[in-house]
């Protein structure tokens, strides 16, 4: 779900109960099989919502390229795309993102991701 899962079924799901549920997400809406409702209920209730304050202030660090940079990484576009969009070299793209992670302290794209999610809920 913190992936951006829009349901989760059980494997056994009967095929009609499949096609109805890819409809379902189809149209926006999310579902859940019965069983696994309960254990995700006690899951997500357990966890803190992330400090959106927080996150933003860890990006508030990056200069406004970096940021576009990090955004980009976010929504999960390769240093070509990211060159091609914002109008720059992709040598340039990765010393953003190596000097964006170096600020952040983080280790990969993943996290750059995860963080954005975070500052944008």
């Amino acid at each position: 779900m913190h992936a951006g899962a829009c349901g989760f079924l059980l494997k056994d799901t009967a095929p009609r109960a499949l096609v109805d549920a890819v409809r379902t997400v189809a149209d926006g809406n999310a579902i859940l099989a019965p069983a696994v409702t309960r254990r995700l209920i006690n899951t997500f209730a357990g966890q803190r919502p992330p400090d959106v304050l927080a996150a933003r202030r860890r990006l508030a660090v990056l200069t406004p390229r970096e940021d576009a940079v990090v955004r980009a990484v976010a929504r999960g576009l390769a240093n070509g795309e990211i060159a091609r969009e914002l109008a720059v070299s992709e040598t340039s793209v990765k010393a953003h993102v190596s000097r964006a992670l170096t600020k952040l302290g983080l280790t990969n794209r993943v996290q750059i991701a995860l963080l954005v999610r975070d500052a944008d809920q």
